[in-house]
């Protein structure tokens, strides 16, 4: 039956239907939350019916309190956080710095008083200058990048440098706190650093030997420049990928490389060279200063005997000078004829006193004397002699005796 039909309660559906009243859909809400709560922590029935509007609200007050302490026990166990090992944690109050905290189990005024921002201090960053690890939009073919790559070198040449440069966070805080962006100031500063260097060196030297010294010095002066900055930046290496000479010109440039290679390789062979003659020389001139004083050595030593020897004959000529100049006559004699091939023969009884033996001719005239006997001999038994010397042995060692004795005869008929 509709409401507005005759006999029915005539009460509009809109109008709170009569005079009974009914709690609110926020009273229900605290209602039921307090009913939880009290069965959570042990409180009171919830159903009671009979209870006072007093005790009413002083119950959903308890239940506020209960609620809001919860949110606070959850609020601040919120702020429990942990570091892993190789991290640091910065703490900040209302975006100022308060700590640095170690790795482990730390706690802070969850936000929004304080927040952490976890660092990884251990970390290797490391950032390109010059080439491109991946394809970009600036990289030529062979990953170079001109702007930053083309530099000026102090003899007015341009090369092409590529290099990274490795990194780790050396102070947290002022890795967050110092510069606005921390690896883009490095790679400022990396670029700014390595044009110094470049330009104060020749291309030769960057291309050749000076490649490490040239590294070394952009990484001292890189890490000098960020400690002025207070970054908080440690830069552990620095490496050159590339040095070379524009693209442009590479092919000449190979050119006079072969040609200063060639020039090293005859330098090195004219050095060998050299030290194989110079030694040489030097000990054949040591060998001939040693001969030299060996020779006057022998002179000065010849020229001290014959001096002693004269004196000695002065001595014994003074003695018995007749004897003496004799015995000079017949040394001398016997010095000059040592040197001939004729033969004397002093022959007894017979026409002649002398007799005169060319034996060099006798002797290649001479066929070879059997079962090795004296050639000098069979020649003297063919002579007309009556009484022929005896000569038994070659006559380059009876001579001196034959003298000997001669001379000795001579002395005794005087």
């Amino acid at each position: 039956m509709s409401w507005n039909e005759p006999g029915g309660d005539n009460k509009d559906p809109w109008s709170g239907r009569g005079d009974d009243k009914k709690p609110s859909d926020l009273d229900e809400v605290i209602r039921s939350l307090q009913e939880k709560l009290a069965k959570i922590f042990g409180g009171g029935n919830g159903d009671d019916e009979n209870s006072s509007g007093g005790s009413s609200s002083n119950n959903s007050l308890k239940g506020l309190g209960f609620v809001a302490g919860g949110a606070v026990l959850l609020w601040g166990l919120s702020g429990f956080y942990i570091v892993d090992e190789g991290n640091n944690g910065v703490e900040t109050r209302f975006g100022k710095y308060t700590i640095t905290t170690q790795s482990g189990l730390n706690w802070h005024l969850p936000s929004p008083i304080e927040r952490v921002d976890i660092i990884n201090v251990k970390q290797q960053r490391f950032i390109e200058v010059g080439y491109r690890g991946v394809a970009g939009t600036e990289q030529t073919a062979s990953g170079s990048v001109p702007k930053e790559a083309l530099m000026l070198t102090a003899d007015e040449n341009i090369v092409d440098v590529s290099l990274n440069v490795r990194y780790e966070v050396d102070n947290a805080k002022d890795f967050l706190f110092s510069v606005a962006n921390p690896a883009a100031t490095l790679k400022q500063v990396t670029e700014s650093v390595e044009r110094g260097v470049i330009g104060s060196n020749t291309m030769d030297y960057a291309l050749t030997e000076g490649r490490s010294d040239i590294a070394m010095k952009i990484k001292t002066e890189i890490q000098e420049v960020m400690n002025r900055y207070h970054a908080g930046i440690l830069v552990t290496e620095v490496n050159l990928q590339d040095v070379q000479p524009p693209e442009e010109v590479q092919n000449a440039f190979v050119d006079a490389i072969k040609s200063r290679e060639d020039k090293e390789r005859l330098i090195n062979e004219a050095q060998a060279y050299f030290n194989d003659v110079v030694p040489k020389a030097r000990g054949a001139a040591a060998r001939k200063k040693q001969e030299a004083e060996g020779y006057k050595e022998q002179v000065i030593a010849q020229a001290t005997g014959d001096a002693s020897r004269f004196s000695q004959l002065l001595s014994e000529y003074q003695k018995s000078p007749d004897v003496t100049r004799k015995r000079l006559y017949i040394e001398a004699i016997e010095s000059v004829l040592s040197n001939t091939n004729t033969v004397m023969v002093d022959v007894k009884n017979g026409t002649n006193n002398m007799l005169y033996l060319p034996l060099d001719k006798l002797l290649q005239q001479q066929p070879p004397a059997a079962n090795g006997s004296n050639p000098v001999q069979a020649i003297t038994e063919q002579l007309p002699l009556t009484k022929p010397s005896v000569v038994e042995k070659p006559i380059s060692v009876d001579r001196s005796a034959a003298r000997g004795r001669d001379l000795r005869g001579r002395s005794d008929a005087e």
